[in-house]
């Protein structure tokens, strides 16, 4: 059984910084996509960010693009989420995701993906 467990979040200014951790266990990870996903009150969820655990090719939101960067450690079994230049549109609650590529319909889609973690929440001040 995966396990996906996030942590990092919290309150910080708009224009500020946050980096999000993901950390996965009971799996073979070198064969998953992993995704970053958020849910903002009264919004439905959406794909922020995914990383392909093998060689690192990563996709982005065009709503994130060259503010936020996906990246991964073998070693560790964790994925991060570099925020930087944060909005207080950001202001979410962020998910990890793992896929094991069995039912795939592209990285941003949340049906790819089996597991999920309990969500950190990301709240941006004006």
């Amino acid at each position: 059984q995966v396990q996906l467990v996030e942590s990092g979040g919290g309150l910080v200014q708009a224009g500020g910084s946050l980096r999000l951790s993901c950390a996965a266990s009971g799996g073979t990870f070198s064969t998953y996509i992993m995704g970053w996903f958020r849910q903002a009150p009264g919004k439905v969820r959406e794909f922020v960010a995914g990383i392909k655990w093998s060689d690192s090719r990563a996709d982005y939101a065009d709503s994130v693009k060259g503010r936020f960067t996906i990246s991964r450690d073998n070693a560790k079994n964790t994925v991060y989420l570099q925020m930087n230049s944060l909005k207080p549109e950001d202001t979410a609650v962020y998910y990890c995701a793992s896929s094991g590529g069995t039912t795939w319909y592209g990285m941003s889609h949340q049906s790819s993906y089996d597991y999920w973690g309990q969500g950190t929440q990301v709240t941006v001040s004006s």
